[in-house]
């Protein structure tokens, strides 16, 4: 039985730390919320701490899961690798390449297994996707989006997010993750652009923005992410993949409501089209649900940990991908291009 640490309770905390309740080989020792208590009905037997180091202290915990804002995903998971846990950590891994090398190297140096959580990886539609676009052959153009409408709760969350993160790194990790499985060749140059469309974020945040990706193979992409109540919901939803061959396109599958947690791994149905061929439409009726994909994730972690599973692939993917959004940061607040070549060496 693996003793598990759940630190964070907001959407994704919570629906792993279900995953979690449910899985016969894990045991919930401890909870980790900033209120020090938990409305979530199947979590309410499990003491609940307001402080993580005295958490990991008196828990001792085999598996630690981070599900807190990402300025403390670092810290957090240099800790428990440090008190003998290991690591499920969501994405991004940390606000700065430096930081998530820091990570990567203690779990190499301890001995621990660090999984980083890309949950579109363990999607069966997204994977389908991408192995229908590694059909076709590159060199590829990546045409990705998700914008946001949203308001109230979602916007109120979204504006925490903000404090540290802009969208295009909160989000954009996952859809660099994808072009890079996709492509299978190293990101090289990164330009971007954004703006603050409200008053209401920090005056060096901005809600939009957008990047452009060069591959060494030759392969180039784009995508854009906005959060708030100004958002467009038109178009708000593009997922294409084009290549000499032909194109895999998402269809359908995104909730009428753009901010919908449910909506943004849904694919729902694919196009291929290939050239000098018939369109090809496969349907995906029965996708799973946001808790289903995070029971699967958790799983996965388990198995990794079981089994004594090498991660290092999927550690430095999850460097590679945070450092091409980190770039377009830098590249939006500076103005200028930057070259990847030494950031993912």
């Amino acid at each position: 039985m693996i003793r598990v640490l759940i630190a964070g309770l907001g959407n994704m905390g919570r629906s792993h730390a279900l995953a979690h309740h449910h899985h016969p080989d894990a045991q919930i020792v401890g909870l980790v919320n900033r209120s020090g208590a938990t409305d979530i009905k199947d979590l309410q037997a499990y003491p609940v701490f307001d402080d993580f180091q005295t958490a990991l202290t008196e828990t001792r915990p085999d598996l630690v899961v981070v599900a807190t804002y990402s300025d403390s995903h670092a810290d957090y998971a240099v800790a428990a690798m440090e008190a003998g846990a290991h690591v499920f950590v969501e994405k991004p891994l940390a606000t700065t390449v430096a930081d998530a090398r820091r990570v990567v190297d203690a779990a190499m140096r301890l001995n621990r297994k660090l999984v980083v959580g890309y949950i579109l990886r363990h999607h069966p539609s997204w994977q389908r996707l991408i192995a229908e676009a590694r059909n076709l052959g590159g060199p590829y153009v990546f045409r990705l989006n998700l914008n946001q409408q949203s308001t109230g709760e979602s916007w109120d969350t979204h504006k925490a997010l903000m404090e540290t993160t802009p969208p295009i790194v909160d989000c954009g990790v996952h859809y660099v993750d994808v072009m890079c499985q996709i492509t299978d060749a190293a990101p090289v140059r990164v330009n971007g652009m954004g703006l603050r469309l409200t008053d209401e974020i920090a005056p060096r945040m901005y809600n939009y923005g957008q990047f452009q990706v060069t591959f060494a193979d030759g392969s180039i992409g784009w995508y854009e992410a906005g959060w708030g109540p100004m958002m467009s919901e038109v178009a708000h939803f593009v997922k294409d993949v084009i290549s000499p061959n032909g194109a895999v396109s998402i269809l359908s599958g995104m909730h009428p409501a753009s901010d919908s947690v449910e909506g943004h791994t849904q694919v729902g149905a694919l196009r291929i089209h290939r050239t000098g061929g018939a369109d090809q439409d496969i349907d995906f009726p029965q996708e799973p649900g946001h808790q289903q994909l995070c029971d699967a994730e958790q799983a996965h972690v388990l198995h990794a940990i079981i089994s004594d599973m090498d991660l290092t692939r999927h550690m430095n993917d999850a460097v590679q991908s945070l450092a091409v959004c980190l770039a377009a940061d830098e590249s939006i607040r500076t103005g200028r291009s930057v070259d990847l070549m030494e950031t993912t060496a």
